[in-house]
């Protein structure tokens, strides 16, 4: 038999309470409520965005000379959540503009940031539309359970914007009352904070953002630039900013890759200049997508720890992500969808890449110019490393006084002593270890010192008894009496070998000490040496590096 049935036509009805979840509480950074609005201006082919910030009366407001909208846009467009202007329009504007936007519900963070939001906005043909989005009214809606039918915008107070605008054509403002929790950034922050996150605003000619009268520019990174030190700049990237980079410690390195990735990796004198005033929040190696960032710290998606990223900043540029059939961008535009396949190229690329060549020429260039690396760089010895470390701390102790003049040249001495005095500290204690070990290797085994040297005890010890007299110097410079602390590595090795020479061969620790002795005595004489001595003193202190573990391997075993 038939089935019964009605004929009624169905839709979908959906809750205002879908607003929290898309809007007011998935954006809970200021500059993101910010950035959708310059987004919205940008794609509006907006000239300038006027940002005024009224703090004794708490609120501000964001200006634009777009396109503006019609009442039927204002109510089919900017009310409709998920009108995306791609679908409708292409992915671009009507002046070639790549569209930022793409799901049509990033105009939903701007209910997250104030109480009250009034939108106004007008073309060329037609006069002034818009509401007003109270949010404490939403609230109830919400909880009244009402459809998107049920919940009337309230009208506009077109006072707030009278005498504002004077021969203005077109455009959009967006006033934001009640908006005490976000108004504690400083203009300067803020200022700062857009200058990082929307690059076309420092590029492009024909789109300005101004903050309470004074548009963005690189003079808001200028602390930025003038703490940088090193600089990587990949595939040819150009931008004002890094024009403004003058004090670079070492020439900045090209890089180039065949990804159609491009941008710069830039690294500070210490990490606290990554701190930006004021905040808890650092500077960081950003993706940009069509110019405005898309994912802060991307190298957060990859797994390192290595101390070089406190001191790097930087941007990544990747346009094919944004690309036709894919939306890689997380639904806050805070960041992005993990597995997208483009996604995971570039982080390909910052891993397997990027990265490695910049932690190594990092450790490189700042052992170069003086001061502490990487100490997780395995291809530098810890010994190397820790000795250039201390003269470089040394060094600086012989400049910090001087005047301006002065210290430009002592800095340029130092740095040419540098290699040599770096190499002689490692020589230095390579000498006094294995001289050392050697004594105590003779008192734990009691072995006497050999007959044949007995004498260089009795001549060194005469030495200093009439330098000190000269010096009038009445106490002991010595910690013990021990004569084996008057001799040399010849004599301790003789005496620890039981001879010279054995079966008509000469000892192995003897042979590698007289070997070692001149040039062991220029370093202790802070000599400089030439690279052949060199050479000779490091094959040589293995040779006697290896024969002294092989006499305490030998060393009977304590009982």
């Amino acid at each position: 038999m038939p089935i019964e049935h009605d004929n009624k036509d169905y839709q979908f009805a959906i809750s205002l309470s879908v607003l929290n979840h898309l809007g007011r509480n998935l954006y809970r950074n200021f500059v993101t409520v910010l950035g959708e609005a310059i987004s919205n201006s940008w794609d509006a082919d907006a000239t300038n965005v006027w940002i005024n910030i009224d703090r004794d009366s708490n609120k501000f407001m964001i200006t634009d000379d777009g396109v503006g909208m019609t009442s039927r846009d204002f109510e089919s467009k900017f009310l409709k959540i998920g009108y995306s202007k791609r679908k409708e329009g292409g992915p671009a504007s009507d002046n070639g503009r790549p569209y930022i936007g793409a799901k049509g519900i990033g105009k939903l963070a701007l209910l997250s940031c104030a109480d009250r939001i009034s939108i106004f906005t007008h073309t060329k043909k037609t006069e002034y539309t818009g509401g007003v989005i109270v949010n404490s009214d939403l609230d109830k809606a919400i909880t009244d359970d009402l459809l998107p039918s049920d919940y009337p915008l309230e009208e506009l107070n077109y006072g707030l914007i009278d005498g504002l605008f004077i021969n203005d054509e077109q455009g959009t403002t967006i006033v934001f009352e009640g908006a005490d929790r976000v108004l504690k950034h400083t203009d300067a922050y803020i200022r700062k904070i857009l200058a990082l996150s929307f690059q076309f605003s420092l590029i492009d000619p024909n789109f300005t953002i101004s903050v309470n009268g004074d548009a963005i520019s690189v003079k808001d990174l200028a602390e930025l630039a003038e703490k940088t030190q090193f600089l990587w700049r990949i595939n040819d990237y150009e931008d004002k900013y890094l024009e403004t980079i003058k004090s670079l410690a070492l020439p900045e390195v090209l890089l180039s890759s065949k990804m159609s990735v491009s941008g710069y990796v830039a690294s500070l004198e210490l990490p606290r200049h990554a701190k930006i005033r004021g905040t808890e929040e650092r500077v960081t190696i950003d993706l940009f997508v069509n110019g405005r960032v898309r994912d802060k710290n991307v190298i957060r998606h990859v797994p390192t720890t290595r101390v070089v990223e406190s001191y790097i900043y930087g941007q990544l540029h990747f346009n094919e992500l944004d690309r036709e059939g894919a939306d890689p961008f997380t639904s806050s535009r805070e960041g992005i969808v993990e597995n997208d396949a483009e996604f995971q190229k570039l982080l390909s690329y910052v891993q397997k890449v990027l990265l490695p060549r910049v932690f190594n020429d990092w450790d490189e260039f700042r052992r170069n110019i003086r001061e502490e690396g990487d100490d997780e760089n395995s291809s530098v010895s810890i010994k190397e490393r820790k000795a250039a470390a201390f003269v470089a701390a040394a060094g600086a102790e012989f400049t910090e006084n001087l005047l301006p003049d002065k210290k430009r040249v002592v800095d340029e001495w130092v740095s040419d002593l540098h290699p040599d005095a770096k190499f002689n500290i490692g020589a230095y204690v390579d000498c006094f270890l294995s001289e050392n070990l050697v004594r105590r290797y003779m008192e734990e085994t009691g072995t006497q010192i050999h007959t044949k040297v007995t004498g260089v005890v009795t001549k060194f010890r005469d030495s200093e008894t009439q330098a000190k007299s000269k010096a009038n110097i009445n106490f002991d410079v010595r910690r013990n009496n021990n004569d084996l602390l008057y001799l040399g590595m010849n004599e301790l090795a003789i005496s620890a070998e039981g001879g010279a020479s054995s079966g008509g061969q000469v000892n192995p620790l003897v042979q590698a000490a007289s070997s070692y002795k001149p040039v062991r005595d220029a370093v202790g004489h802070t000599s400089l040496l030439a690279d052949p001595a060199k050479l000779h003193l490091r094959v040589t202190f293995q040779n006697i590096k290896g024969r002294v573990e092989t006499l305490f391997n030998e060393m009977p075993t304590a009982e």
